[in-house]
């Protein structure tokens, strides 16, 4: 909430910055602000209750600021901006903010309306809501004391939020209308300014194309589905867009998917007869087509995504088929009850797909990892990538390619299986290979070059077998690339471990810093992280030590007696106290 409370006060002195316009009349940046209001208040990650409640407290502050009060605590009495008003542009952002409060209250709706349906009235409501509060800013902005740009941009803003209300009602012709003028006046006013505020306009016609071109397919324009497929490629036409998009191709697909009846794979045909599968199998040739076609990684690894998810919901449903399947066949006396079924056969397919999908998927963030390890990094405080994670990734595509070799129906497919031990042992030889150059970063070089040795013996095996293979190796990494990279690597690791030898020789053998003042040299280790100073721990030196004395002679020294120097006691009874008494004893 701080957070919110500095931006929101930084974005208030930039609308009072921009208060006038060069021409002396009243100016509004609308475009710009509520794209900077929005990104800086949730609609970066899709939250449109918090971006609501951002412009509700703005509104507050307006107000308050403007004295335009609706009223007190106790009384709401309703107040209308009108032209004689329009003193300050602030009274313009008023009238802006209700309107961006209302549309977000209904993206939040629309967010909500997946799973609650009613709410999709309430959404439409506040829809209209908000081209009523932007029908009322255009007005406002005909004043003669508002500038030019300030009365497009307002148009503009009108157009669009009554393009979202008809594209809502699915009048696509009103819709479609409402959006060409909303890309007209943008494109006016990006060839008119400078080009950061050309940007910002280009940006606004990029979302809005794909809503055209929905609009033209629903009219009856066949040819806009080619149109938005590109955009779905170009990674255009995300957020809400991106779901009808999805809902129209999956439309288009279960049209033609009543012609689709059987698929034929390692040579034998089997019958789809499940609407689900049929629609994925129609479509798995567009979607890997368009993921050859992505234009970045991003978007590649976006419909590697969504292909996997429509793979496992397929697989589910065929399974749930399997499971009806399988206690029909229990039940009956099949004699060919332990053959591999046609559905079987058919999961094993859709199994097939998904796991090529994930050793792909992997394969092409393993290539951008690669690349990006090549690159110098930037910034040293920044974690760049580590050939641990590349290991990682071919673990994950081992254990794919493990799970291939035990599909149900191919156990005695021998060629199957040759091309999978084939393709283990090619991932293999990579996963070793950057296994040995973290060994390699920490500076453990008979390792490192005992893993190279089985690189090679790897990729030699693998070179081997391929000749038995027909087009096994297309679309697998070169291994013949590999191979190079080894060798070379192997030479760099032995020029490193006889340079890292040979300084460790010097920094062991040269005598330390404070023994050679007077002597000038150059000598890298003393800038490095163990510079050779003093000697440490230090050579021992004799110091004296506290002298012991031994009496020798006590053993063999005769002592004269001293009987008649020790006292004797007195004889004790009544005699020795008498005689005492009178002196007898003394």
């Amino acid at each position: 909430m701080a957070e919110d409370k500095q931006n929101e006060s930084k974005i208030s002195l930039l609308d009072e910055n921009k208060e006038n316009s060069p021409d002396g009349g009243l100016g509004l940046e609308i475009l710009q602000i509520i794209k900077e209001s929005q990104q800086q208040h949730g609609l970066r990650h899709g939250d449109y209750q918090r971006y609501r409640g951002y412009c509700s407290r703005r509104l507050r502050r307006l107000r308050k600021t403007l004295g335009f009060k609706m009223g007190n605590r106790h009384k709401f009495i309703g107040k209308k901006i009108t032209v004689e008003m329009l003193s300050d542009s602030r009274y313009l952002l008023l009238v802006l903010m209700e309107a961006e409060r209302a549309w977000s209250y209904a993206m939040q709706l629309k967010q909500e309306a997946n799973t609650e349906p009613r709410k999709r009235f309430h959404l439409l409501a506040r829809l209209r809501k908000a081209a009523k509060h932007s029908v009322k800013l255009e007005k406002l902005c005909e004043s003669p004391n508002v500038d030019a740009k300030t009365k497009l941009e307002a148009q503009a803003y009108t157009a669009y939020l009554t393009g979202m209300v008809e594209f809502e009602l699915q009048e696509w012709k009103r819709a479609m209308e409402a959006f060409n003028k909303c890309k007209t006046i943008y494109e006016k006013l990006a060839s008119a300014f400078t080009e950061e505020m050309a940007v910002l306009y280009r940006q606004r016609v990029d979302e809005i194309s794909p809503n055209i071109r929905y609009c033209a397919y629903n009219i009856g324009d066949q040819n806009a589905i080619n149109d938005l497929m590109q955009m779905r490629l170009t990674g255009g036409g995300g957020g809400m867009m991106a779901e009808k998009l999805e809902a129209l191709i999956t439309q288009a697909r279960t049209k033609q998917a009543a012609t689709m009846s059987e698929v034929e794979w390692r040579g034998r045909t089997v019958p789809v007869k499940i609407d689900k599968a049929r629609i994925f199998l129609l479509g798995l040739a567009d979607n890997e087509a368009a993921i050859a076609q992505a234009s970045n990684e991003e978007t590649k690894e976006h419909l590697y995504e969504t292909l996997l998810a429509e793979c496992r919901d397929t697989i589910q449903a065929v399974r749930e088929e399997l499971k009806s399947e399988t206690k029909q066949r229990e039940r009956s006396s099949d004699p060919e009850s332990g053959k591999v079924s046609n559905l079987q056969f058919l999961h094993s397919y859709l199994t097939y797909i998904k796991l090529c999908t994930l050793v792909k998927r992997n394969e092409s963030m393993a290539h951008t990892l690669q690349a990006k390890l090549k690159e110098p990094e930037a910034d040293e405080n920044k974690r760049g990538p580590r050939p641990q994670d590349l290991i990682r990734l071919y673990d994950i595509i081992l254990q794919s390619l493990a799970e291939l070799s035990t599909l149900q129906g191919l156990e005695d497919d021998h060629a199957f299986q040759k091309e999978v031990s084939l393709k283990i042992l090619v991932y293999k030889a990579y996963r070793c290979f950057f296994i040995a150059q973290s060994y390699v970063l920490v500076k453990k070089w008979s390792e490192a070059l005992v893993l190279y040795e089985r690189v090679l013996k790897y990729a030699k095996e693998v070179q081997s077998k391929a000749k038995n293979l027909n087009n096994s190796l297309k679309d697998l990494p070169d291994v013949q690339e590999l191979i190079a990279d080894v060798n070379a690597e192997k030479y760099s690791l032995q020029a490193a471990a006889i340079l890292g030898e040979s300084t460790f020789r010097t920094h062991c053998f040269l005598p330390p810093l404070c023994s050679r003042l007077e002597t000038f040299r150059l000598d890298p280790a003393l800038v490095g992280k163990q510079p050779n100073l003093v000697q440490f721990p230090p050579d021992f030196q004799p110091i004296p030590c506290k002298p012991l004395f031994f009496d020798l002679a006590l053993n063999h020294v005769a002592f004269p007696p001293l009987d008649d120097k020790v006292e004797q006691k007195g004889k004790g009874g009544l005699t020795g106290y008498i005689k005492g008494i009178f002196g007898f004893g003394s």
